[in-house]
């Protein structure tokens, strides 16, 4: 991957597509690294989408799954 494509950003719309892809690919999997980050970040944002971690970085780049999902997509 180019440097270029790590700190290009992610549109809002397809973010929350990619964060709710996330979740349901870790969904039941709370005892994972990955499925413990998705339900702690639903869970404290109160189910509220837009303060979850990928709304939190720069360009919407805030949760490191949504991103690797992002840049395989779009790389």
């Amino acid at each position: 991957m180019s440097q270029d494509g790590a700190t290009k950003g992610i549109p809002p719309e397809v973010a929350a597509r990619l964060c709710q892809e996330v979740r349901a690919a870790n969904r039941g999997r709370w005892y994972t690294f990955h499925g413990l980050w998705c339900w702690g970040c639903a869970t404290f944002t109160g189910g509220d989408v837009h303060k979850r971690c990928w709304n939190n970085g720069p360009e919407h780049r805030g949760c490191a799954q949504v991103n690797a999902r992002y840049d395989r997509l779009h790389c």
